[in-house]
């Protein structure tokens, strides 16, 4: 999921950027360029990659108990084909892809603002930060910042994920019964408050952040050296 996930996503936003770099004489402010890529990459990847994500979802709830939904991928397809048909597998896609639009695009547009001052010029930085460091730290503070944004809309997903026939034979059989993006968001700020929409917030922090670094720390380092061949490559001919 997560190769044709950041293949998409990438692709995308890339494609996206060179486009609106040629809207001069009318070209958009550099943060609303930023945001539209971003969005736009992450709302196109995750809806091509939803059904993987829906599985991944379910796998990890039914934990490795002796009663388990499903024994394999294969079986797994199989089984919500056939119980939920082809809408199954995107059971709670809107709410994944309105929580990653403003993700994403939140995201790129603080990476993007950061990243002059934390990677191309680390002196300016206001915390003193280690050579080829810049990237995988704006990538995390984009990332904090981006995800305690959105993140109730990520956990109305993920509840919604694991809803359908086969909720009941879940290992964890205290998962209530949630309807649509806008009941999940109402009956928890019923039964838990503002608090239960933030549910899990550090957990998923503490995966998010460093992903990021990771992710953005790659990403530019694998531009460099494609546009580095690009440029010999011209020059060779």
């Amino acid at each position: 999921m997560y190769v044709c996930y950041g293949g998409v996503q990438f692709t995308t936003y890339r494609t996206t950027t060179q486009l609106l770099s040629q809207l001069d004489p009318h070209r958009l402010p550099q943060p609303v360029e930023s945001f539209i890529s971003g969005a736009l990459g992450g709302g196109i990847a995750t809806a091509s990659t939803y059904p993987l994500d829906l599985l991944r979802t379910r796998f990890a709830a039914q934990g490795s108990g002796e009663q388990r939904v499903y024994g394999s991928l294969f079986a797994s397809v199989k089984d919500i084909a056939r119980n939920e048909g082809p809408t199954g597998f995107f059971r709670g896609c809107s709410a994944a892809v309105g929580q990653i639009v403003p993700y994403m695009g939140l995201f790129f547009a603080t990476y993007e603002a950061l990243r002059p001052t934390m990677a191309t010029a680390p002196e300016l930085s206001p915390i003193p930060l280690p050579p080829g460091s810049g990237d995988a730290a704006a990538g995390v503070v984009a990332s904090i910042l981006a995800k305690t944004g959105v993140f109730p809309l990520d956990l109305v997903r993920k509840r919604l994920q694991v809803q359908g026939p086969t909720r009941a034979l879940y290992v964890h059989r205290n998962i209530p019964e949630y309807r649509g993006v806008f009941n999940t968001i109402g009956l928890i700020f019923r039964t838990q408050g503002i608090r239960g929409l933030y549910r899990g917030l550090t957990v998923s922090l503490v995966k998010a952040a460093p992903a990021s670094a990771v992710t953005m720390w790659t990403y530019e380092r694998a531009l460099k050296l494609l546009q580095e061949h690009e440029i010999a490559a011209g020059r060779n001919e």
